[in-house]
């Protein structure tokens, strides 16, 4: 068996064209962050592959700030291959015409350069706090649309931590939260208010693919434009303060310096 892209995306594709009509309800629920959920995503041997594929902390790039602690990768060709293969599994036509068509969004644009993307593993004590994913591409060029998360890590419980939490009335509010199931997509809606979390690792390591759409407009009737802006958890008052400054210094930059003063190495360089 040849574990390629082509045959990952004919897999993905098909389920959620066989899924369309329950994926549509789950995305037009009235939720304001927008998201469905696939459970079983591929065939179990296949994503247990993948996990076993993933590279280990070491191996990986660390994040750690008051915004976020975790391990992440987009240089993929020093891995294994079934880890590039999937992860541009997403980027075939068939499934981003069939994620279009189900959810009724059109000029789908996947990111070959990774931007923000790529391999995230989280272990034990690290976090993702409540934030805003930058509105655009790399080069400021397109608007992001859409999150695609893939769960690889099996055996894992709601209460092991790790989770996606999507705070569809804003970070002071309750969250909605997404168990990092194994073998799941999820595919959530990204725009001025989909802030989301991943909540604090209590046991083992939350292994995920993470992909992003663009377009070239945006969902909304007005352009915007936002950097990554992160906010403190609810219970988290001084490390909000913190990051409300730090938006607003940032974004002050970004007005003088319209691509950033920083070239963010959290891309693909083929």
């Amino acid at each position: 068996m040849i574990y390629d892209r082509e045959y990952f995306s004919k897999i993905i594709a098909d389920k959620i064209l066989k899924n369309e009509n329950e994926i549509y309800e789950q995305f037009n629920s009235g939720n304001k962050i927008s998201s469905f959920i696939i459970d079983e995503l591929l065939p179990v041997e296949e994503a247990t592959k993948i996990y076993n594929s993933f590279p280990k902390p070491e191996d990986m790039k660390v994040k750690k700030s008051l915004r976020e602690y975790k391990f992440i990768d987009a240089q993929l060709n020093k891995h294994n291959k079934i880890l590039e293969e999937i992860t541009y599994a997403f980027h075939e036509k068939i499934v981003i015409d069939a994620i279009s068509k189900t959810i009724k969004i059109n000029g789908l644009i996947a990111d070959e350069q990774l931007y923000a993307g790529g391999l995230s593993r989280m272990e034990k004590g690290q976090y993702l706090n409540p934030h805003l994913d930058n509105s655009h591409n790399k080069d400021r060029s397109l608007y992001r649309v859409l999150n695609l998360l893939y769960y690889v890590s099996p055996n894992r419980k709601i209460e092991d931590g790790g989770n996606l939490e999507l705070w569809d009335e804003g970070p002071k509010k309750e969250q909605r939260t997404i168990y990092s199931k194994f073998n799941r997509l999820v595919v959530m809606i990204t725009n001025r208010d989909s802030w989301h979390s991943v909540s604090k690792l209590e046991k083992g390591a939350r292994c995920c693919i993470s992909n992003y759409y663009f377009s070239e407009k945006p969902l909304t009737k007005e352009d915007y434009f936002h950097i990554t802006s992160f906010r403190g958890f609810p219970n988290q008052y001084i490390r909000d303060k913190v990051l409300l400054l730090d938006i607003k210094l940032r974004m002050g930059l970004r007005k003088i310096f319209k691509k950033g003063i920083v070239d963010n190495s959290h891309v693909y360089k083929k």
